[in-house]
């Protein structure tokens, strides 16, 4: 039986927060002008929102890697299954998303959108913080990975 690299679930873990929570940092900011708050906040309110939203991101992702390791993980993780573990844990992050989107957006009004935000129309969500919960956690996972090509 090959030996299994004991520090390699922590590197990847610091990988994986240090990449998301900077990502998230760059990508909260960038569409901030879809959101009204772009219209209606004052600078200090809208750096407030977007630092707040980002803390709000690296708890969502660490909470769907956990979680996507806890269902589909096992103690060779991420030599062994990590497309097992990874995949779920973007479809964890991508539904919480999509339903605190529709929650604060449809029902609890916590905030809005601008014209400039394109919606998915069935669920009323932004495509903005949906793409930003597809490309940025694959990007991540992808550069996260121990060694290339792992399964």
């Amino acid at each position: 039986m090959k030996a299994i690299d004991q520090s390699a679930w922590l590197t990847v873990l610091r990988r994986y927060i240090a990449v998301m929570a900077l990502g998230n940092l760059v990508w909260e900011f960038a569409q901030m002008p879809l959101y009204t708050l772009w219209e209606t906040g004052t600078p200090g309110e809208i750096v407030f929102a977007g630092l707040h939203c980002t803390g709000g991101d690296i708890l969502i992702a660490l909470s769907a890697l956990v979680a996507a390791l806890f269902l589909f993980g096992t103690g060779g993780w991420p030599a062994q299954g990590y497309r097992r573990v990874a995949l779920p844990a973007i479809a964890i992050g991508l539904c919480y998303t999509l339903l605190s989107e529709w929650l604060n957006i449809g029902v609890r009004e916590a905030w809005g959108y601008r014209d400039l935000m394109p919606v998915v129309p069935v669920v009323g969500v932004g495509l903005s913080p949906l793409a930003q919960w597809i490309v940025l956690p694959a990007l991540t996972f992808w550069w996260a990975a121990p060694a290339k090509g792992i399964p």
